[in-house]
């Protein structure tokens, strides 16, 4: 068995596998047993690449079958092959994600896996960024002659930031958190405006309504989510922003933070395309703002 298992090539893993991403997905649907070898597994990956099974299973106080049940439910074929996953994981340096935040835990644990949790998130999401689509958004936000963003909850503080940034996008920009003043502006939106849904669940009623009234007046819909259904479809540019967001209770906001990455994406985007003459005005704008906040420094009482 061992013989065998040594003889697996790079090649025959999936392409773009991040097998600690896997584990943590599936983490709340494993047995009791199965997941005490995830947790260790994600807690503490190198002892997991460098042991036996043997030891593996008595670290996570199971048996070895239990280990190569495990080994089955994350999609590998044998123990070799889930310690030649785990091991191009650190070889990538992808970080160990997010093993969960215990009660026990003092501050530097609780930095250290929130931290890694966050960077782990950002990567899977730039890795499967579609850039077709981010590239069709910025045409769309180019050529606008308003933009509206719309979201709830943390999906409203994305669209609050993307509304802050509207020098970047250069025509007039709004940001509605609210679903009566969304659905106004949404059917008072036209052709050549541009309406930009943000619901990272894409289940949220009240955008899916507006989105719905946004088009039915010619406006363009852009939408930013994290799952393929009927808000991604009706968009006429979907973005597809999965992160490892789960309902936790400690676990961070990362599709916050993911979705704050591509408005960042998008505005420094549809800048560019403007030309250097606009580019050379928004710095002319931050280096007086700049000033203004060195003046305001100077004249605060000591």
């Amino acid at each position: 068995m061992a013989r065998r298992a040594a003889k697996i090539k790079l090649t025959e893993l999936p392409p773009g596998r991040n097998l600690l991403e896997t584990i943590t997905e599936m983490l709340p649907h494993l047995r009791p047993s199965d997941r005490r070898v995830a947790e260790l597994a994600l807690r503490d990956p190198d002892l997991v690449i460098t042991g036996t099974m043997a030891s593996v299973a008595q670290a996570a106080g199971v048996s070895d079958p239990t280990v190569v049940r495990f080994c089955a439910a994350v999609g590998c074929s044998s123990f070799q092959l889930l310690k030649l996953q785990l091991a191009q994981c650190r070889a990538l340096g992808i970080p160990a994600t997010h093993s969960g935040i215990e009660v026990t835990d003092d501050v530097a644990a609780i930095a250290e896996k929130i931290v890694d949790y966050t960077i782990t998130s950002l990567d899977r999401m730039r890795r499967q960024l579609d850039h077709v689509a981010i590239a069709k958004a910025v045409d769309l936000l180019a050529s606008a002659k308003r933009i509206e963003f719309f979201g709830f909850g943390a999906s409203g503080i994305i669209a609050l930031d993307a509304q802050q940034k509207f020098p970047l996008f250069g025509v007039p920009c709004g940001a509605q958190v609210d679903a009566h003043q969304q659905f106004m502006v949404a059917s008072l939106l036209e052709e050549g405006d541009v309406a930009f849904a943000i619901s990272n669940t894409g289940r949220t009623t009240a955008v899916l309504e507006m989105a719905k009234a946004a088009r039915r007046n010619g406006a363009k819909v852009i939408g930013l989510t994290g799952y393929r259904g009927p808000f991604f479809d009706m968009c006429d540019v979907g973005l597809l922003v999965e992160t490892l967001e789960n309902t936790n209770l400690y676990t961070p906001t990362t599709s916050r933070i993911a979705g704050l990455a591509v408005i960042d994406i998008l505005a420094t985007g549809t800048a560019l395309r403007r030309g250097h003459h606009y580019i050379e005005r928004v710095q002319s704008m931050k280096a007086q703002l700049a000033v203004m906040r060195s003046s305001v420094m100077q004249h605060e009482p000591e």
